[in-house]
C-alpha cells in the first residue's frame, strides 16, 4: 500500500487529541500500520527545539527557523521513512501551524515562510517519501478543527499550566484562526474544515465523512 499522510490542525483547545487517537485506531482496524507523531517534535532533536519554541522568549523569525529545523529532522527521521514503508502517518500539526501561529498570529512575513517551506519540504523531502516526484511534501489530507477562540479559552481554563502560546489573549488566537482560513483558501483540495464547536460525536462524524469523501476510509 502507498503511504498516507494526514495532519490535524487547529488552535489549542480545539479537541484534536481525542480524534487523532480514534483515527489511528480506525486505520489499524483496516489493517494499516500507523505512525502517530506531532509538531514541533517527533524526534529527540525536534522535541528539544519544541521546548525552546514553547517556553523561551524569541522573535517570530527565530521561532520560524527553529520550527522548520525541527520539521526537517522530523521529515527525514520519521515521516518520510514511514511513508516509504506504506504506513499511515497521523501528525498533530504540520507546516500549516507555522503559517497560522508565526505568520498570522505573530504577523511574520508569509513569503519568507513559503521560502522556508520550499527549502524544508521541497523535492528532496518528497523524494524521500515516495522515491519519485520533485514536489512539496504536504499531507494528503489536513483536518482543520475550527473553533472560536473564546470557546477554546474556556476549554483550556485551569486544564494545565499554559506555555507561552496558550497564554496569549483571545485576539492572538483569532489571528491564528484567520491564518488557518488563509491556508485553506490557498490549498482547498487538501483541507477539510471540521466544526469543532460541537460535541465529540458530531466532530468524529465530520472527521469520518472527510476521510470517506477522499476515499481514505471505507
Amino acid at each position: 500500500m502507498n503511504g498516507l499522510f494526514i495532519s490535524f490542525e487547529g488552535i489549542d483547545g480545539a479537541g484534536k487529541s481525542t480524534h487523532i487517537a480514534a483515527l489511528a485506531q480506525a486505520f489499524e482496524a483496516q489493517g494499516r500500520a500507523v505512525t502517530l507523531t506531532r509538531e514541533p517534535g517527533g524526534t529527540p532533536l525536534a522535541e528539544t527545539l519544541r521546548a525552546m519554541v514553547l517556553n523561551e522568549p524569541m522573535d517570530a523569525l527565530t521561532e520560524s527557523l527553529l520550527v522548520f529545523a525541527a520539521r526537517r529532522d522530523h521529515i527525514g527521521r520519521v515521516i518520510a521513512p514511514a511513508l516509504a514503508q506504506g504506513r499511515v502517518v497521523v501528525c498533530d500539526r504540520f507546516s500549516d501551524a507555522t503559517f497560522a501561529y508565526q505568520g498570522a498570529g505573530r504577523e511574520f512575513d508569509w513569503d519568507v515562510l513559503h521560502t522556508l517551506e520550499r527549502w524544508v519540504q521541497g523535492p528532496s523531502a518528497a523524494a524521500l517519501a515516495n522515491g519519485t516526484a520533485p514536489k512539496l511534501l504536504q499531507p494528503d489530507l489536513t483536518l482543520w478543527f475550527d473553533l472560536p477562540a473564546t470557546v477554546a479559552a474556556q476549554r483550556l481554563a485551569g486544564a494545565r499550566v499554559p506555555d507561552k502560546f496558550e497564554a496569549q489573549p483571545a485576539a492572538f488566537f483569532e489571528k491564528v484562526s484567520a491564518g488557518y482560513a488563509r491556508r485553506l483558501r490557498e490549498d482547498p483540495a487538501r483541507f477539510a474544515r471540521i466544526d469543532a464547536n460541537q460535541g465529540p460525536d458530531g466532530v468524529w462524524m465530520e472527521v469520518l465523512a472527510a476521510l470517506r469523501a477522499k476515499g481514505l476510509l471505507p
